[in-house]
């Protein structure tokens, strides 16, 4: 019998994917393990491998197509032994083929992030609940078919599932269904806001914002996948999410004496080349995590049901890239080096401009950093990426005035700005963490300590 390769889920919240390139044709043969594809998501291009073995019979979806929905027929297989040109000719039927007929390398990534319980981001799924009843029903037909991922976000976002309109296998409710009555699109009836929850102003819709320019002085570039999951996650954080933020001045002349005298000491290579190169950045990322262990309580995610108290410090720092950013994590940051951190970063940069990152590479996090220095902005506000309770925004470095002992003097100076999320840390808490990094970065040899 032939076998159906589908869509796979390349992350738990993964709904479609782009399939940006065949590595096999028809008519090749695969065993388990051979890579067949390449499928890009909103932040990562992944290569997908074959689990059965046999010959490549037809190929349904062409590299190139976008927004493939998981677990769709993407190509046939015909097993040992089958007629290949029969295995293609046959009908694929997506609900009869084993959803593990093809899957990345990375099958089983780090838990996706727990974003707070009314954010509709679909980017982050949170932690399992326990399952909705299978069955609900309406006034249409006693029952409602629903997927549990469906009901979850459903009920997250408030709407009743037995108001949304399925396109799933039969009616049934499936996630795509339940992001679009959010819109409200798809809803058999307006859906109720809770009567506590306050009014928010209409956004204006694409009509009304192109008809404030005139015809032909502009162009429309559709969003992709990343610009939309930005857009959803931190639009859902600035809402749900209570910010306050913090800003203190720090005296980097010490670290930037450390850093040349640690650079002009790096080891060399065959090539003479330095084997690491520390950055302003990399000094940041290593105090922001001795702080975080300095000041436990900060070194928290907000759930609805209690504290989650992290263990180490896993800094997010956010990386450009075509499009958007992505902040690849550096785990355990406060055990490691500042060799260590600074050769994690630059293989992670690289990786995350040519979408290489794995989804367990930049998912999570305790905390996140944001340098914009580089750009000469001396000082800003970041919005805070949940699970995450804390995102420290980095300013540049600069000479500045200041007074000493009632007299001015000249000193490299960086403003740091904390934003920090007022339910899980509250002003005098964010202080001392804002202080205990202060007194690291001021006196990097502490960080060895």
């Amino acid at each position: 019998m032939p076998i159906n390769i589908l869509m796979p889920a390349l992350s738990p919240t993964m709904e479609k994917g782009n399939l940006a390139k065949w590595l096999k044709k028809e008519g090749d043969k695969v065993k388990s393990g051979d890579v067949i594809a390449e499928i890009e998501t909103d932040k990562a291009t992944m290569e997908v491998e074959a689990i059965d073995e046999g010959t490549i019979a037809k190929i349904l979806v062409p590299e190139g197509t976008q927004d493939v929905p998981v677990n769709d027929v993407i190509a046939v297989l015909a097993g040992e032994g089958e007629d290949v040109k029969a295995a293609g000719s046959a009908k694929p039927s997506a609900s009869a083929a084993p959803p593990k007929a093809a899957e990345a390398p990375a099958a089983a990534p780090a838990p996706a992030p727990v974003p707070p319980k009314a954010a509709p981001a679909p980017a982050a799924a949170p932690a399992p609940q326990a399952a909705a009843p299978a069955a609900q029903s309406n006034g249409h037909a006693g029952r409602v078919f629903s997927s549990p991922l469906a009901r979850r976000l459903a009920k997250e976002a408030g709407i009743d599932v037995s108001m949304i309109t399925g396109t799933g296998p039969h009616g049934r409710v499936v996630a795509r269904d339940v992001e679009q009555a959010k819109s409200g699109k798809g809803l058999k009836a307006p859906a109720a806001a809770p009567s506590s929850a306050p009014a928010i102003a209409p956004t204006m819709s694409d009509k009304q914002i192109l008809s404030l320019f005139e015809p032909g002085s502009y162009e429309v570039v559709p969003h992709d996948g990343m610009r939309r999951t930005i857009a959803q996650r931190l639009t859902a954080s600035i809402q749900n999410v209570p910010h306050f933020y913090l800003t203190i001045d720090c005296d980097i002349g010490k670290l930037l004496a450390a850093r040349e005298e640690i650079n002009a000491a790096a080891p060399k290579d065959k090539e003479k080349k330095p084997l690491y190169k520390i950055s302003v950045n990399d000094f940041v990322i290593k105090a922001m995590a001795v702080a975080l262990q300095k000041i436990p309580n900060c070194n928290v995610s907000w759930t609805e049901s209690g504290m989650v108290k992290h263990h180490h410090s896993d800094v997010g720092v956010a990386v450009a890239m075509p499009g958007g950013l992505i902040t690849p994590i550096i785990r355990k940051a406060e055990t490691k080096t500042l060799s260590t951190i600074s050769n994690e970063m630059k293989d992670f940069a690289a990786r995350a401009r040519s979408r290489k990152l794995k989804p367990e590479e930049y998912q999570g996090g305790t905390t996140a950093v944001s340098n914009l220095g580089m750009y000469g902005i001396s000082h800003f506000t970041a919005v805070i990426n949940p699970p995450h309770a804390t995102i420290l925004a980095v300013g540049t470095s600069e000479e500045r005035p200041v007074v000493r002992g009632g007299k001015i003097e000249i000193a490299h100076m960086m403003s740091v700005t904390l934003s920090c999320d007022h339910r899980a840390i509250d002003g005098a808490l964010g202080a001392e963490l804002i202080g205990a990094f202060k007194q690291l970065i001021e006196n990097p040899v502490m960080m060895m300590v």
